[in-house]
């Protein structure tokens, strides 16, 4: 092993030898070949130090081969499309690849913040909570820019992202998650049903597990029967395989939320194609074969570059080719651990001792290693020694403690079951004692789960489940599925005992790599009493980055327990949410991103307020004016500041005009509303206005507004800008779909008024001025929520709403759109005395949010009424869209 890839093993892996890619690292030029990932070229070339941690800037090493990786973040590409925090072992390799190491200054090898480990009793768990407090004026000048340059990871490219991004939908009988034994197993015996099938799998390769072991399947080796058991799916008209495809969420109806990464494998993507897809598929039901994530075991000095996962370790020499080290030590709990040793040895590499945490291991066990390999059992690793790279590891024996020379260490500390997906709908995980892990508990209708996914942790038992489970949700889906016989594999060792933790470490033992979460802090958490395990995690950050504590959680968990004298199972574990992984916001967003061919909307006045030098801010398709700044002001919030105040003193007004307005007419339009709104609407007065709530049929807020009955069969309802065009779908769909034989009809009446909110104490006197006489607007002719059709300006049409939403006297009026423009200057005119000053969107919800109105942010789609304080509202007498799923335990607050 030497020349450009000094650690790739002569023959064997997966890999295309005959198709060398280029790709540089930090500006130094490498080469890989086609099948590696950018994190088994590394490990070739090999680069040991690829990242600096995120809070004491600590060197990292290639931890694992998946996207559980906790250290190998790098930014990705350059100029506009570069990319921070990519795991470097879920990158495809392609020719041309720029990769840059990331968090840290000068350089990788030298990071001035490395300082910040030797300070880390200042550094402690809940630090920025009780530091930098005085005094307070340095906050914003000093403590968080200096924060916020530490603890940086990558950097955003600043402008915008010139990729394309698409949205798709899919349908099928049976969705497969994962392609490893289990998944195939499935996705085979459901589509030879006759179902419609889709298999997603994250990698781009399918097999899972079987491409990185040499364990056989039938006779012959494992990836052998992934390749054609895959080349039979394809082969069925009703199967769509989707590679580099993550599912990243479980949402209601059995939809489920899927990342494809369409062309993050080429240097650039082709003309027309996107570079990313995001899926929506709907499924009757799902196979969850995700697998199973290995735990690695908290000890002093484990974050040294070198230390990896000993699953991490097999996969990069029987699938890559790779070696990451000459003389590799395996440090576990289990009999699995043992298998790395086993494939080390088999290629060559020097295995100088299996350090065993139990006292004994079965004879078959350490026979296989045919004595070749020293076997120091009832032993822990208690510390490490090296900086930029592993030299040694201190081992503590029953007969004493000594050092071994090693430059990598693969550690064991059993599996965690990838159980994310199944608690995205609320599900929990619960213990399983026999495999010391959280399994999937209770799941939704329609998802299913087998395999490592589920805690079963033997080839052959992934094989039968799979089978089992795929033949299930094919039935539950409405076919028959024929059985297919379980392949024959070999027996495998699978015994393991609990070790989490190595008490009396040298040095800090880290439990979360990528936050520099140690088992101090964790103890020290819990010391200051954080002792639930949500509270734990948001206090030390145990978690929250970018891997979501994938290799963190469980340790981080057993530690809390041992300290409370609690079990596992009674600590608890937190709430996994979407997405499973990252997922680019031009992903979220996907062709809903600039104009488009649609026109800007612009309100009556819009030439008027670019005279007031307003700035303007894109509502849905309008431009609004956010503030009017003025000459002298420094910045936005200063001029903000001064329109509240105006409004709070004065009198000022806000152009409303892009609310939506429908007009509801007919002998209905009363019960229309009522089944429409939280609210009721029959019962309203003619003459008066009232405030609704409107629901989506989740139970969740779909929009909010106000509603005013002009006659006893017409009702004008406004609704919030953005939803304008929704809620008129909406109501559409309603009529025409679950309720048609009601007789009522209704329009969009937007564009036709414009209409101004005129707010502050002295809104009654500029109103007199523009308001045509004998209308009366005095408190008691006009009082609060009153409603009325008038003339303005010397006999213009008018409409008058006595509406406040910014805590003070405040009246909506409405004209013709034709003549919106000439009263925004009357306004101006005839409120001149009375000091009046136009404000903008920002000012408005400013005033909203201090007088406790709901703010346009909140309604979200993630709200309920009652999550707005607006539990009151919600009619107990009638039944309205959404009353009955908002009244599901997950959204009461018991």
């Amino acid at each position: 092993m030497s020349g450009p890839q000094p650690f790739r093993l002569p023959s064997g892996g997966l890999i295309d030898r005959s198709q060398t890619l280029r790709f540089r690292f930090d500006g130094e030029a490498a080469t890989g070949f086609a099948g590696d990932t950018l994190a088994s070229a590394l490990l070739a070339k090999g680069t040991r130090i690829v990242g600096r941690s995120f809070k004491y800037h600590r060197p990292r090493g290639i931890l694992s081969a998946g996207s559980e990786e906790p250290n190998a973040l790098v930014e990705l590409r350059s100029g506009a499309r570069r990319e921070p925090n990519t795991k470097a072992t879920t990158i495809e390799l392609y020719d041309g690849l720029e990769a840059r190491s990331q968090n840290h200054w000068p350089s990788l090898k030298f990071d001035v913040l490395a300082v910040n480990s030797l300070l880390s009793t200042i550094f402690v768990a809940g630090f920025y909570y009780k530091t930098f407090m005085w005094p307070s004026s340095f906050w914003e000048k000093l403590y968080e820019p200096i924060i916020r340059r530490a603890a940086g990871l990558g950097r955003g490219a600043g402008v915008g992202d010139p990729d394309r991004y698409e949205h798709a939908y899919a349908f099928c009988d049976v969705l497969v998650i994962g392609a490893g034994p289990a998944g195939l197993a499935a996705a085979l015996v459901a589509a030879r049903s006759g179902a419609r099938v889709i298999v997603c799998n994250e990698d781009f390769c399918f097999g899972g597990r079987l491409l990185a072991e040499r364990q056989e399947i039938g006779g012959g080796p494992g990836h052998v029967w992934a390749r054609r058991i895959v080349d039979e799916l394809t082969s069925l008209p009703d199967v769509r395989l989707m590679p580099r495809s993550t599912v990243f969420g479980v949402y209601d109806g059995g939809t489920y939320g899927a990342i494809e990464r369409v062309a993050d494998h080429l240097p650039t993507p082709l003309p027309y194609q996107p570079r990313q897809r995001l899926w929506k598929i709907v499924a009757k039901r799902a196979v969850l074969a995700a697998g199973a994530i290995e735990r690695p075991i908290v000890f002093g000095g484990n974050d040294r570059p070198g230390i990896m996962l000993a699953s991490a370790i097999r996969s990069y020499i029987n699938r890559f080719a790779v070696v990451p080290g000459g003389r590799i030590a395996i440090f576990t709990n289990t009999d699995d651990g043992w298998q790395t040793a086993l494939d080390l040895a088999k290629v060559g590499v020097e295995v100088p001792a299996v350090i065993d945490s139990r006292p004994t291991v079965s004879p078959q066990l350490a026979a296989q290693t045919s004595g070749a390999i020293r076997i120091l059992t009832g032993s822990r690793v208690v510390a490490t020694k090296g900086w930029n790279a592993l030299r040694a590891v201190t081992v503590r024996t029953p007969a004493g403690t000594e050092d071994l020379e090693v430059d990598s260490l693969g550690v064991s500390g059993g599996w965690d079951p990838a159980v994310h997906l199944c608690c995205h709908h609320g599900g929990r995980p619960v213990w399983n004692d026999a495999i010391a892990a959280f399994v999937p508990g209770s799941l939704p209708q329609s998802l299913m789960v087998a395999g490592a996914a589920n805690g079963t942790l033997t080839l052959a038992a992934c094989l039968s489940e799979g089978l089992r489970v795929g033949a299930q949700a094919a039935q539950a889906a409405g076919f028959t599925a024929k059985p297919i016989d379980v392949p024959k594999t070999e027996d495998e060792a699978s015994g393991t005992a609990p070790l989490w933790y190595v008490a009396q470490s040298k040095g800090k033992a880290f439990v979360d790599l990528q936050n520099d979460v140690t088992a101090d802090d964790v103890t020290f958490a819990e010391r200051e009493g954080f002792r639930s395990v949500e509270h734990l995690k948001r206090y030390t950050t145990l978690g929250m980055a970018t891997d979501q504590g994938k290799t963190a959680n469980v340790n981080g968990l057993a530690i809390v327990a041992a300290i409370t004298g609690r079990s596992v199972a009674e600590t608890g574990t937190t709430t996994f949410r979407p997405p499973y992984t990252p997922v680019a916001i031009g992903a979220l967003a996907g062709p809903h991103r600039g104009t488009h061919f649609r026109p800007a909307r612009l309100t009556p006045s819009h030439a008027w307020a670019e005279e007031q030098n307003a700035v303007f801010v894109e509502a849905g398709l309008w431009l609004r004016a956010q503030y009017f700044p003025r000459p002298g002001e420094r910045d936005w919030l200063e001029t903000v500041n001064r329109e509240v105040r105006n409004v709070r003193s004065a009198v000022g007004f806000c152009d409303v005009s892009t609310l939506g307005k429908i007009d509801v007419q007919g002998p209905d339009a009363g019960l229309f509303l009522d089944r429409l709104y939280v609210n009721h609407w029959s019962t309203l007065a003619v003459g008066r206005a009232r405030y609704g709530v409107m629901l989506r049929e989740d139970g969740f807020v779909m929009d909010d507004g106000t509603t005013s009955r002009l006659s006893d069969d017409r009702f004008l309802m406004t609704t919030t800008t953005a939803n304008a065009t929704k809620v008129l779908q909406h109501m559409e769909f309603c009529h025409q779909v679950l309720w048609p034989e009601l007789d009522v009809q209704f329009v969009s009446v937007t564009d036709q008024w414009a209409q101004y909110s005129v707010a502050g104490p002295r809104a009654r006197d500029v109103l007199a001025g523009v308001v045509d006489a004998p209308f009366d607007i005095s408190n008691e002719g006009f009082p609060y929520l009153a409603a009325a059709e008038l003339t303005a300006l010397g006999g213009i049409a008018a409409r008058l709403f006595r509406i406040s939403f910014s805590g003070e006297l405040a009246y909506e009026l409405a004209v013709p759109a034709r003549f919106g423009d000439a009263l925004a200057r009357t306004l101006m005119q005839v409120g001149a005395r009375f000091g009046i000053a136009p404000y903008g969107t920002e000012a408005l919800g400013v005033m909203r949010i201090e007088k406790g109105h709901v703010a346009g942010n909140e309604i979200d789609g993630r709200t309920t009424a009652r999550d707005l304080g607006l539990a009151k509202l919600m009619s107990t007498r009638k039944d309205y869209i959404g009353r009955t799923m908002s009244n599901r335990s997950a959204l009461l607050d018991v």
